[in-house]
């Protein structure tokens, strides 16, 4: 039996409603927001690293390290 859009929105409850919509928006916003950050944070020291272990690895082979 297929559900009307409306019944599910009704058996939502109060997080139906505007206010829930809002804060919980606001919370996936804020998510979204901290996880860019640390991304970008992560991007950085992973190719931070990979210079490095390139160099030794390049001292390495040429015997300088």
């Amino acid at each position: 039996m297929p559900v009307s859009p409306a019944l599910t929105v009704l058996q939502l409850g109060e997080l139906a409603s505007p206010p829930a919509l809002l804060v919980g928006l606001l919370l996936l916003a804020l998510v979204i927001v901290v996880g860019r950050v640390v991304l970008a944070i992560a991007w950085r020291l992973v190719l931070i690293a990979l210079v490095v272990v390139t160099l030794l690895w390049v001292l390495g082979v040429l015997g300088l390290a």
